[in-house]
Formats: C-alpha cells, sequence, structure tokens
C-alpha cells in the first residue's frame, strides 16, 4: 500500500458513519481521486480545516490498486478560500468550480492544466476588485470546455461554414441546448438558434484564450458582461456531462433570460 503525497483542491466532502468523510479532490499529479477521511467530522480532527471546499493543500494518503477509495493519512494547507466566502458571487463561483470540476473529470486521470485552471482563477478572486467573480467565472468555464476537448470553432458557421468574425461586419450568431457550436443568422432558419451570442463575447472569448485571467478586458466586470457567453459555455458543459448544473442558474438569477 504505497504511501503519496499530493498537491490538491478539496471539491466535495460526503458524510461516512458517525465521524468519517469520504473526500473528493483534484491532485496536480493524479488527477481526481476520492478518499475517506477517518475521524474528520469530531471536534479534534487531524484534518483540521484542510477539507474546507477548494482549500489548497498538500494531502496525503494510501492507494491501493484494487480500490476506487484511498485512505487518507493528513492534509497540510497551503491557503484556504474562507476569506472569500463572506462575498455571495464569490462563494457561488467556488461552488461552481467545484461542481464543473467534478462533472468534467474523469476518475484518476492526471489534469495537470486543469489543475492549474483552478489555481489561476481562485487567484483572481482575491481582493476586493468589483465583478472579479464573472470574471473568474466566464474564464474558468471557457478553458474548462476547452480543455475538456469540447469547444467548438467560435468563428465558422456549423451549418453552410460562413466566417462569424469579418473585423468590419461580423456575423450574427446563435445557438440551441444540444447543439455544438453556433450557426449564423441564415442557417437558423434551418437548424433553429434560441439564443444570440454576440460579436463582443465572441470577441472576449478569443482574448481569453489568448490571456491570463488577470489581464483580461474589460477591466471592470459585472454580471451582464458576457453573460450570453457563459450561457453558450454552460449548456456546452451540461450537454457533454448529461446533467444539468445545480449551481449555474444561481450565478445568473436576475440576469434576463
Amino acid at each position: 500500500m504505497p504511501a503519496r503525497a499530493s498537491e490538491a483542491l478539496v471539491l466535495r466532502t460526503f458524510p461516512l458513519k458517525e465521524a468519517d468523510l469520504v473526500v473528493s479532490f483534484l491532485t496536480r499529479d493524479q488527477g481526481k481521486l476520492r478518499g475517506v477521511a477517518k475521524r474528520a467530522r469530531r471536534a479534534k480532527s487531524p484534518f483540521g480545516a484542510g477539507l474546507e471546499r477548494l482549500s489548497h493543500v498538500r494531502m496525503a494518503y494510501f492507494q491501493r490498486e484494487t480500490r476506487e477509495l484511498v485512505n487518507l493519512d493528513s492534509c497540510e494547507l497551503i491557503r484556504s478560500q474562507f476569506s472569500l466566502v463572506s462575498d455571495y458571487w464569490t462563494s457561488v463561483a467556488l461552488d461552481y468550480f467545484a461542481e464543473v470540476t467534478e462533472q468534467l473529470l474523469p476518475p484518476a486521470e492526471p489534469s495537470e492544466k486543469f489543475f492549474r485552471l483552478l489555481l489561476s482563477v481562485l487567484d483572481s478572486l482575491q481582493g476586493a476588485e468589483p465583478g472579479r467573480a464573472w470574471r473568474a467565472v466566464t474564464y474558468f468555464s471557457l478553458w474548462a470546455v476547452r480543455l475538456s476537448g469540447w469547444l467548438p470553432q467560435l468563428d465558422v458557421c456549423l451549418g453552410c461554414g460562413a466566417a462569424l468574425d469579418d473585423s468590419e461586419f461580423p456575423e450574427r450568431a446563435f445557438f440551441s441546448r444540444g447543439r455544438e457550436g453556433l450557426v449564423c443568422k441564415d442557417c437558423r432558419k434551418a437548424l433553429g438558434g434560441n439564443w444570440e451570442l454576440s460579436p463582443a463575447s465572441r470577441a472576449l472569448a478569443a482574448e481569453m484564450l489568448r490571456m491570463p485571467v488577470s489581464a483580461l478586458s474589460p477591466p471592470v466586470w459585472s454580471q451582464s458582461t458576457a453573460s450570453d457567453l457563459r450561457k453558450f459555455l454552460v449548456q456546452q458543459i451540461e450537454t457533454h456531462a448529461d446533467r444539468r448544473l445545480i449551481t449555474a442558474p444561481l450565478l445568473e438569477e436576475s440576469v434576463a433570460s
């Protein structure tokens, strides 16, 4: 039963028996794992605050090849996200990150790029910058879909292949639930398209694919910024995960559909 110590982000915990927890966590080197933390629910837990949602830790555990669950030995807290939960939208964003990661990543498949994506958006939430939650959620959603291999072309019509991103006269682009990609206004008549993805949001998506989250424009975000892009990306996630996300509606609850 080899012992390991991995840098990890805690995703979720579930009660087990009277004092134990089942912990889902994403490691930098081993991918998404689940393990049992014995006595973690007791007052003098050996894990302390290290098992809080999206805590950045160094997790020590024992792993058997024949068992799905590992045995957690201890965790050393590197950084807590406790300071973020006082802001409602930021707290919901943390729940969203954890839920999407749980749904998109298969067990025990290393994905250091996804791990680094989570660290970068968590870093971007620090401080008191207005709208930081919307910037982080939009950036995370786009890159989560891309790293999963599900991001369609945003500059080409799925129906006729026409370019959508002409610098002088950009085409209107539309999307529907369950469709992988965008259609132009002409193809919309035949293929349908319930929502529009604006040229501004498509340009912002292209920028997000080139730049780190901290360098994005506009410098000040609001809930309405790129809300159509988030809707499109959430639908891509839900289509491929084959389930509706619980946290996504909470993030857009006051945005007109």
